[in-house]
């Protein structure tokens, strides 16, 4: 396998990571009654969202940290590719939500948006630090 091609799957990876585990958090988290039903954004209270943002950080993290462990070379630059992936999928959540009514506070796809990369970074440097042990 060439190695253009072992970095396309380590991002890709990471990012499957990070989409199914934040999926299955909202899930989990819903069902359990800690968040409120994932139809009805309206029912969130800012205490709901920040929690939100916590764990999305968090699964960020690993998912970076995953692809930066799979990359063929240079982990921390795959790890923060991943993290411009994210930042852009961030943004366009960050759009729609001034667009369409009810999706949620604005500050909320911002956080997003503002942390994709700093938490690329931390993935990336706990994959350096791990390495180093």
């Amino acid at each position: 396998m060439t190695p253009i091609v072992r970095s396309a799957l380590a991002v890709t990876a990471g990012l499957v990571c990070v989409i199914l585990l934040s999926s299955a958090a909202d899930v989990a988290l819903s069902a359990a009654g800690v968040l409120p039903p994932l139809n009805e954004p309206g029912a969130y209270a800012a205490a709901h969202w920040l929690l939100a943002a916590l764990y999305r950080s968090a699964i960020v993290v690993l998912g970076c940290w995953l692809t930066a462990r799979l990359a063929p070379s240079r982990p921390m630059r795959h790890a923060l590719i991943l993290g411009a992936i994210g930042f852009v999928l961030a943004l366009i959540g960050l759009v729609a939500t001034t667009q369409v009514e009810g999706m949620g506070p604005l500050w909320y796809p911002a956080a997003l948006v503002a942390s994709a990369l700093p938490c690329a970074w931390i993935g990336g440097a706990l994959h350096d630090r791990v390495k180093a042990v």
